[in-house]
């Protein structure tokens, strides 16, 4: 391409002179291919002027791991519930490591248990408890079969406690030893509180 037809190509239609401008740095280093062969193409020195966003500062796009500027950073998830140690359930069941709170949720709805929990388990990390008694009952009623079936605070908190909503708190969970309520009753472990 002759560097007037470069010219043409550069100016005619609605381009900006900066733009323009910049066009011509463009076609002055582009190279053509030969069809149906591969070339190998060196590339050009770098120009010494930055290459411009074409998009408004407004509608820029954001880079693949930068979140948008309207967006919130999405909070990194808690880690799932860990196995609660068999030692440590041991020893608090024999009075070794103590229990430094405990909550009875027998006898309360879903929905108040429910937030009863979260509280207590926020405020009891915020006092950088280590160790938790969560009492549910054992609840339920026995079929005429013979069969028992749990209670619903019984069947539901173990689920609670390993929802995204708990693990913030909670790092593990196992069934109480008989001394502290046996199959009516959790031992939860804390997760450290951050100011801690």
């Amino acid at each position: 391409m002759s560097k007037k037809d470069r010219s043409k190509t550069s100016t005619s239609g609605t381009l900006p002179p900066d733009d323009a401008e910049l066009w011509e740095q463009v076609v002055e280093t582009a190279v053509p291919l030969t069809k149906g062969k591969n070339r190998v193409v060196d590339h050009p020195e770098p120009v010494d002027e930055p290459a411009r966003d074409v998009l408004r500062p407004d509608k820029q796009r954001p880079e693949k791991n930068e979140p948008r500027r309207d967006q919130k950073p999405k909070p990194s998830a808690p880690p799932p519930v860990a196995q609660f140690e068999r030692k440590e359930a041991r020893r608090l069941g024999t009075g070794r490591t103590s229990v430094d709170a405990r909550i009875d949720l027998h006898g309360m709805r879903q929905r108040e248990a429910h937030g009863s929990l979260k509280a207590f388990l926020a405020n009891s990390q915020a006092r950088d408890h280590r160790h938790v008694l969560v009492i549910t009952g054992k609840g339920g009623k026995r079929d005429h079969d013979g069969s028992f079936e749990r209670g619903v605070l019984n069947r539901e908190v173990p689920r609670w406690l390993s929802e995204p909503d708990f693990r913030q708190w909670v790092v593990s969970f196992a069934p109480a030893s008989k001394r502290h309520g046996g199959e009516g009753a959790l031992y939860v472990r804390l997760r450290r509180g951050k100011n801690v």
